[in-house]
């Protein structure tokens, strides 16, 4: 009997030992475990944070008119600007021991484990806010151990390395919503059209539940769902003392008001402007050694949401119903900065960008730049020149040109500069570069910053060199800004994603490409295309528009067989339009051809509305001047067709007009009236 009790005693001591030896042996391998792990931990070093975000864009007026996104649409927001209701929700709903736990949940892992192995595999989760980060950043969301280990392996790294306000900001960045939106700010200004800082607990509370199941608890997909999980997390909240009954009663009560409409609408604004703006972003961070792909940028623009409405709705009123293209820019004057652009009819269709990318021959809009050329080769609005028809010999006489007008006929006599402009005459113009030369024809485009030929052949005067809209415009506010360079630009600052301001917008120093005085009296020569006084084989260009106008407009238009222009300004708004075909098809229908001058007007007029009407600038050494058009000489009241034209100081004639009819009665009556003035006008 003691033999036996004995054998007993020493079996138990046995076990006793392994048991020891086996807690012993557990606890060295926990241990050593640990130290390995803290060691990897250690030597890895802290896992990086960094995570696609979006680059914000805004007009001139700090309003969000879009965004630009590599893959993912997010917005990172900093722990202090997110709603308090919706961290608290968060936590509640997914992790409620977070800022108690070291990165693992010990019970809900053990709980999960029963499960898996209950359901015979990765059933599921357990999973706190450090893991689902660390699963959001570095790792798929497949269900397998090897992914689980990594997890672990992340979540440790991350609760070593940062502190719980940084992991759960970082978590709040980059959860998914559902429709494509990642992160609390994205999400709540899709959902509500308001930012995450903004939130009130009723929201909040329904957005801390769509991360379980974006496609089930979507209140867009499913508002009776995402409801009931609303009302469990507000439930939850008040468990843990996050809220109060009161607080909780109220935010059930809540009707919450959805906005993704909103959302969606806000994303079209200006899509061609925008593309240029990140094209323009990304040279001036490229120069900073900066990398735009990096995303987080706040792109403060030059846009006028204003301009930008009245120039879409200018082309939606006067666009045919064909496949015929439109591009628009307008530009402030005294800045160069870009204030509306539309590249096409339908960026959904088609994103090229006709204004920027677009290069095609402007015609006669290029008169104005040769023009200026020939102002200071001594030129002025009173030269006259033959502009019969002419034929013109070039390249050492081996080849012809002869230009056509556009309704193929010809003055009787001579044309002035002013006159040939206004109606835009072709063998005035080509006269021209033939004797200012084309050296300086080219030196006059280059210092516009346009494209040029090479070649000297005449039919460069007419506008055969392609250029962009974009371009052209340009060179037209350089005129309205009193010659003074203008560079067209549609950013004004940029802020990276820690706040700091890496660019401002500085305005390039002041320099003149032509003087003050060629720059009025060119701008004064481009109003004549409105007024009928030019008239004579063909019409002033821009006379159908006159009885539209209520403000004062320089402006030159161009026609070619595929293309149409027009481009104008007042001193203080310069537009350019372009219409044609993608293809290059020729023009022949008469609502293809007057689109250009419609769709111009009504934007001039739109956005101007309501403001006075502003006179050019006249610079000392330019002088009104009235003269008699067909002569050139100061007009009397003998002369018929007068105007007032601007001229240089050195320009201004010095006789009278001398037509004179004897039995004109209004002549007869002036003289009776008052002999001396009657005769002092005739003289």
């Amino acid at each position: 009997m003691k033999r036996q009790q004995y054998q007993k005693q020493r079996t138990r001591r046995r076990f006793g030992k392994r048991i020891g030896l086996v807690a012993i042996a557990f606890i060295c391998f926990a241990a050593v475990t640990f130290l390995s792990l803290r060691i990897y931990a250690q030597v890895a070093g802290a896992p990086p944070l960094t995570v696609p975000k979006a680059s914000i864009f805004l007009d001139s007026d700090n309003n969000q008119i879009g965004d630009y996104f590599t893959e993912e649409r997010r917005y990172w927001t900093e722990y202090k600007d997110i709603s308090p209701y919706l961290i608290d929700a968060t936590i509640a709903v997914e992790d409620k021991d977070f800022f108690l736990h070291s990165g693992f949940d010990y019970s809900r892992i053990a709980g999960a484990v029963l499960a898996d192995i209950k359901a015979g595999g990765k059933a599921q989760g357990a999973s706190t806010l450090t893991q689902q980060y660390a699963r959001n950043l570095y790792l798929s969301h497949e269900k397998t151990w090897n992914r689980k280990i990594n997890e672990a392996l992340y979540a440790y790294r991350l609760e070593l390395f940062y502190s719980k306000e940084e992991i759960l900001e970082g978590y709040l960045n980059t959860v998914y919503y559902g429709h494509g939106m990642y992160g609390a700010e994205a999400a709540s200004r899709y959902f509500f059209g308001k930012s995450a800082k903004d939130l009130t607990l009723s929201e909040a509370s329904m957005l801390a539940g769509v991360p379980k199941g974006p496609t089930y608890y979507s209140p867009l997909n499913n508002l009776e769902k995402a409801t009931n999980r609303q009302h469990t997390i507000l439930h939850l909240m008040g468990e843990q003392g996050k809220i109060t009954s009161e607080e909780q009663s109220h935010a059930l009560e809540e009707q919450v008001v959805l906005k993704s409409e909103e959302w969606i609408a806000t994303k079209s604004i200006a899509p061609y402007f925008l593309d240029v703006v990140w094209e323009e972003a990304s040279d001036i961070l490229a120069a900073k050694n900066l990398n735009i792909s990096e995303g987080g940028w706040t792109i403060q623009t030059t846009l006028n949401q204003a301009h930008q409405r009245a120039a879409e709705k200018s082309i939606e009123k006067n666009m045919p119903n064909n496949e015929l293209q439109v591009g628009f820019v307008s530009m402030d004057a005294d800045t160069g900065f870009v204030t509306a652009l539309v590249g096409g009819r339908d960026y959904s269709s088609s994103s090229f960008n006709r204004v920027a990318l677009g290069n095609r021959q402007p015609g006669s809009a290029i008169k104005p730049i040769l023009y200026a050329a020939a102002l200071e080769k001594g030129y002025n609005p009173m030269t006259f020149l033959d502009v019969s028809q002419t034929t013109f010999t070039y390249d050492n006489g081996r080849a012809t040109y002869t230009p056509q007008n556009v309704n193929k006929k010809y003055a009787e006599h001579e044309l002035s500069m002013a006159q040939a402009l206004a109606i835009s005459d072709n063998v005035y113009a080509v006269k021209t570069l033939e004797d200012i030369g084309y050296r300086s024809f080219r030196d006059m485009q280059k210092r516009f910053g346009l494209a040029y030929s090479d070649k000297d052949n005449p039919a460069v005067a007419l506008g055969t060199k392609e250029n962009s809209l974009y371009d052209l415009t340009n060179a037209y506010n350089i005129i309205a800004a009193g010659g003074e360079n203008r560079q067209a630009t549609t950013v004004l600052s940029i802020t990276d994603a820690k706040g700091n301001v890496v660019y401002k917008y500085e305005a390039p120093e002041k320099k003149q490409v032509i003087t003050k005085e060629d720059a009025s009296v060119l701008t004064h020569m481009m109003t004549g295309i409105f007024d009928p006084i030019f008239s004579d084989y063909s019409p002033a260009t821009g006379l159908s528009l006159r009885s539209r106008m209520t403000h004062t407009y320089a402006a030159k238009s161009g026609t070619t067989n595929s293309d149409q222009w027009m481009i104008g300004f007042t001193p203080s708004l310069t537009a350019g339009v372009w219409n044609g075909y993608d293809q290059g098809k020729t023009l022949s229908v008469q609502a293809d051809m007057a689109a250009s001058k419609q769709v111009w007007i009504d934007f001039m007029e739109s956005a101007l509305d309501g403001k006075a009407n502003e006179a050019f600038n006249i610079p000392n050494g330019v002088e009104p001047v009235n003269v008699d058009i067909e002569s050139g000489k100061l007009a009397s009241k003998a002369c018929k067709n007068q105007r007032v034209v601007y001229l240089k100081a050195i320009d201004v004639p010095t006789e009278s007009c001398s037509s004179f009819d004897f039995f004109d009665s209004n002549l007869w009556d002036d003289f009776l009236e008052s002999p001396m003035e009657a005769l002092k006008g005739f003289w």
